[in-house]
């Protein structure tokens, strides 16, 4: 049916003599209350080396004029949690359910009955989901984010991919690389210009590749739950500050209309956060509830699916700051392929950028000890956003707490030994500089909206062409190279690539003792003291055959994204690479071209 028409059947309006019932309509992206018992998305899991889910993205305007976002398995689960093994295949029926959301307005506005029938039926072309590169308010795509996937179309393309409401839908297709790391990975839409409404709306999911235990035999038999930390446009945007906060500097906004960071670490946040969409919202943040036995050991996975808030982590007993475990990092284990780091790295506080993921092991507190899962307040720089510290979850002990709905294995197996040698042990082929920069649409108005740009070393800034092919970089398969990332902005940026995983090398010219990698890092902001900008180094890893063709990196904070700070690479194949791409894959990859 690909080259054929669709028919689309219209109600027909006003004089035309057809009605539609009324019915009252159920809201589609449902909320918990705040303060209530978070729940654990539901889990959907591979058999027999096959994961097939049925998805479909919806939205829905609130009274406070809003928009939610949610993904929906047809039995009504919302943002389940997808679990695949290494080699498994991951199929996603994929439905586009989005629809054009008016502002709402006074009835005497509404549109009124049409003059004349309206058409019984009207015709619509079927547009190709893979080359339609289509980015509008009701387009929908998924990005698997994290995952080692071919940058094509029904896999992880977000370039040209872009499915509309009219489509039928689009299958996904992909094969859980046999050496993919295990651990938390995610899934959300990737429309450019229109990834932050989405994301901060709510459309998120995590997405675990099993096996963690067996890099950190530590976490042998030990409950796990997933918590999805999301933001949300303020619920209480004109409450003043609770009582129990000190007096901070008036509230001042940035030109998206979110309130800019003032340094005190209290105030009016830019967003409010959620947990499980439970939500804590702005100005006394009634957290979100959980029970765990006394003294429970449990591996907590951490995704923060914000659209533009940092998290600074921590859990306290009685605000005394809790050892916490840290066993992986965006999606890889800490000790993983050669990495020198132990199993575990024990801290008292982990600083999450928006994208990122956390994997910790967590005591439960003894009976009658009042416990916190918060976040410290962020410092984002004088043009970035507020995020202060709130609470975000009260554990309580208690004897009869019920178990999670998942534990690991007792017994696992050790991971097989690396095939590669540790990227930090590896030369680089190059380097590279890049840096971060904005700039006002009109510079005699500082509040006027903001181009903001990532830019290669010596080229002009330009904000990201969705239309162009051109690649900004081009490596080869097979390379490792050190890209140095400036921040020229005042503001705190969050960098992020697609397909691959990156080990942070230095910070600001110093070198750093963090063997292990990662796929989004914070670059820190510029002042006018300093001497020179501020940088990261970051050792990337070209060498895996699937990240062959062209994908994107960006700041992960959406609304820079969204407004230009997004780069294209072409990843070109060595001669020698043998691909690693199963008959599927090929498949879909010769449909794609």
């Amino acid at each position: 049916m690909s080259g054929l028409g669709a028919i689309s059947f219209v109600t027909l309006l006003g004089t035309s003599g057809f009605t539609q019932p009324s019915q009252p309509q159920r809201e589609a992206c449902q909320r918990p209350t705040s303060g209530s018992a978070i729940q654990e998305p539901q889990d959907l899991r591979s058999h027999d080396g096959v994961l097939q889910v049925d998805l479909a993205i919806h939205n829905s305007k609130q009274p406070d004029g809003s928009t939610r976002y949610c993904y929906l398995t047809p039995d009504g689960e919302m943002s389940p949690t997808l679990r695949v093994k290494p080699g498994d295949l991951l199929i996603v029926r994929f439905k586009n359910d989005l629809t054009e959301l008016a502002p709402a307005r006074p009835a005497a506005e509404q549109p009124q009955a049409l003059p004349f029938p309206a058409p019984l039926c009207v015709s619509k072309k079927i547009s190709d989901p893979c080359g339609s590169d289509a980015m509008r308010a009701t387009s929908a795509n998924l990005h698997f984010h994290g995952l080692t996937a071919p940058p094509v179309c029904h896999q992880d393309d977000v370039l040209k991919t872009s499915i509309q409401p009219d489509d039928p839908p689009f299958e996904y297709r992909l094969r859980i690389p046999a050496d993919e790391p295990p651990g938390v990975y995610w899934y959300h839409p990737h429309i450019h210009g229109y990834s932050k409404a989405q994301v901060l709306g709510g459309a998120s999911g995590a997405l675990i590749i099993e096996g963690v235990e067996r890099a950190a035999p530590e976490l042998a038999d030990l409950p796990e739950r997933v918590l999805v930390i999301r933001d949300l446009d303020l619920l209480n945007p004109d409450a003043p500050p609770a009582k129990s906060e000190p007096i901070v500097p008036k509230n001042q906004l940035d030109s998206d209309g979110d309130t800019t960071n003032n340094g005190t670490g209290f105030g009016r946040p830019a967003k409010d956060l959620s947990v499980n969409f439970v939500p804590v919202p702005y100005p006394d943040y009634p957290p979100a509830s959980l029970k765990m036995k006394p003294g429970e050991r449990q591996l907590w996975r951490v995704l923060n699916a914000s659209a533009i808030t940092y998290l600074n982590l921590a859990v306290v007993f009685r605000r005394a700051p809790q050892p916490l475990g840290i066993v992986a990092i965006d999606g890889v284990p800490v000790h993983f392929n050669g990495s020198p780091a132990p199993a575990v790295e024990w801290v008292n506080r982990i600083g999450v950028p928006p994208g990122s993921r956390v994997e910790f092991i967590v005591e439960g507190p003894p009976l009658g000890v009042p416990a916190l899962l918060v976040t410290r307040t962020v410092d984002t720089g004088p043009a970035g956003e507020n995020d202060p510290n709130r609470a975000l979850l009260s554990i309580t002990a208690a004897a009869d707490a019920p178990e999670p709905q998942s534990r690991l294995p007792a017994n696992p197996q050790p991971l097989p030994s690396a095939v590669r040698p540790w990227i930090g042990d590896v030369a680089p082929a190059r380097v590279r500089k890049l840096y971060f920069s904005e700039q006002p649409t009109n510079p005699d108005d500082p509040n006027s909206p903001v181009t903001f740009y990532i830019t290669v070393d010596g080229e002009k800034p330009k904000p990201f062409d969705a239309g162009s092919d051109i690649a900004d970089i081009v490596v080869m398969q097979g390379d490792v190279e050190d890209w140095i990332i400036e921040n020229r902005s005042t503001e705190l940026h969050d960098f992020h690539t697609h397909q691959l995983h990156f080990e942070l090398r230095e910070w600001s010219g110093l070198q750093v003792n963090e063997p292990f990698v990662r796929d989004t890092v914070n670059v820190p902001y510029y002042n006018s003291r300093m001497l020179q900008y501020p940088s990261v180094r970051l050792r990337m890893d070209f060498r895996d055959p699937n990240i062959v063709g062209t994908f994107v990196y960006h700041c992960h904070l959406l609304e820079h994204e969204d407004n230009g700070m997004m780069g294209r690479i072409r990843v070109e194949p060595a001669r020698t690479a043998v691909s690693t791409q199963s008959s599927d894959q090929q498949l879909y990859q010769r449909r794609a071209e």
